[in-house]
């Protein structure tokens, strides 16, 4: 049976929960139920946290898991059936859960795992300007993983269109000699050239900024970093899509929460259904976004 230890901390105005045991430590946000940071003892962390980020309520954080829901990014990127849940004028990047308090249903033991369970009341009928009836569930399970469930399930009478992603953030040593696998051969969409679409050749190595969302994405993507000696698994399931993103130079010095260097030491590879994955929930149905993180030695 493992042994974890829970204590509650303050980062600057979010209340948090520091979760450690034999093997890992974790550091869970009430808003947004946002991991802020993972690492294994004795190792380099999974997940980045800014060294500049900003704990402030109604800001997420620059690190570990945000995530991004009922839609993803712009929301005037996203397909018109999940506009058009949106009844607002000014629509927040990333949707409405990633900046809110969710409550925390439950830590308890099981087996060799801890199993950590949010819920986002609000979903149900009282986000502004977004009024839909979801029961929305963050499942996070800490054992010699870390794996995250989002499910929503529709309690409405109406469908319900969302777009969304675990937005994660990977701690790599250097992300010129970071590459990752799985995408060879896949189709994607370049943002940051008119959004047009292309094929990757190859793994995914990175030399400028990147932004990207790659289309029909297999269960299981890695990041490579040669210097740490390190192979970062995620296999994922209820996702067809995945976006991947560094700032690099000159974007990174736009952002307040990040180091001019801090690009330098982190990518995004982020779980997602955007695009033409966006996902239609029928009343009574339920929608599950799930992926697993796990590392080797190589």
């Amino acid at each position: 049976m493992a042994t974890f230890q829970v204590v509650t901390e303050q980062h600057g105005e979010l209340s948090c929960w520091r979760i450690t045991s034999a093997h890992a430590d974790l550091l869970i946000a009430q808003q947004g139920a946002q991991i802020l940071s993972y690492q294994r003892i004795g190792e380099p962390p999974l997940l980045w946290l800014s060294d500049q980020a900003i704990f402030r309520q109604g800001k997420s954080v620059r690190a570990g898991v945000p995530v991004c829901w009922p839609w993803f990014g712009n929301l005037q990127r996203n397909p018109a059936s999940v506009q058009a849940m949106y009844r607002g004028e000014q629509a927040p990047a990333h949707g409405l859960a990633r900046s809110r308090d969710w409550q925390l249903l439950g830590i308890e033991e099981a087996g060799s795992t801890l199993r950590i369970e949010f819920e986002l009341p609000e979903a149900q009928g009282a986000l502004p300007d977004w009024p839909h009836n979801v029961e929305l569930k963050l499942l996070m399970v800490l054992g010699d993983d870390l794996e995250l469930t989002l499910t929503s399930r529709n309690l409405g009478d109406a469908p319900v269109t969302i777009s969304q992603a675990l937005h994660s953030y990977f701690a790599v040593s250097d992300v010129h000699q970071a590459r990752v696998e799985g995408v060879e051969g896949l189709a994607y969409i370049e943002t940051l050239a008119d959004w047009q679409q292309r094929q990757q050749l190859g793994a995914l190595s990175f030399a400028g900024e990147t932004d990207r969302i790659y289309l029909a994405t297999p269960a299981k993507l890695s990041i490579v970093d040669p210097h740490w000696q390190r192979r970062i698994t995620l296999t994922s399931s209820g996702s067809r899509s995945a976006v991947i993103w560094n700032p690099w130079t000159e974007r990174a010095r736009e952002l307040p929460d990040m180091a001019d260097d801090g690009w330098q030491r982190m990518l995004c590879i982020e779980t997602a259904n955007v695009w033409d994955d966006v996902v239609t929930i029928a009343p009574g149905a339920s929608n599950v976004l799930q992926v697993r993180i796990d590392s080797e030695q190589i």
